[in-house]
């Protein structure tokens, strides 16, 4: 069965569309992934100011793949010319595993 991450990011009010913004301009990025399911941005809508990156992996080795490669590379270094990064949207951030024992869908009509 697969695996599933949940990182908690915690977002301060004013740079809740800062967040949301650089998600959807990294859109596409995982998904060519080898051992990639499924990804879902999941906004508070009261009493917590944290967001959850939800993913879902083939398999841990995948995860632990894709960690190492392509999210990695993502997040190293500054800019095209050596510039400055962006300031993090987030101000906390936890990861949560899982592991799926039971999954259904939607019954077919």
């Amino acid at each position: 069965m697969s695996i599933v991450k949940i990182n908690t990011l915690t977002v301060p009010a004013e740079q809740r569309e800062v967040l949301e913004q650089r998600f959807a301009s990294r859109a596409g990025a995982v998904e060519g992934s080898d051992g990639f399911e499924w990804f879902e941005l999941l906004r508070p809508v009261e009493g917590t100011d944290q967001y959850l990156v939800y993913t879902r992996w083939r398999s841990e080795e995948d995860f632990q793949a894709w960690m190492e490669g392509p999210m990695k590379a993502a997040h190293q270094g500054g800019g095209a010319a050596g510039g400055d990064r962006p300031k993090p949207a987030a101000t906390g951030s936890t990861v949560w595993s899982f592991e799926v024992v039971q999954q259904t869908g939607p019954k077919q009509a």
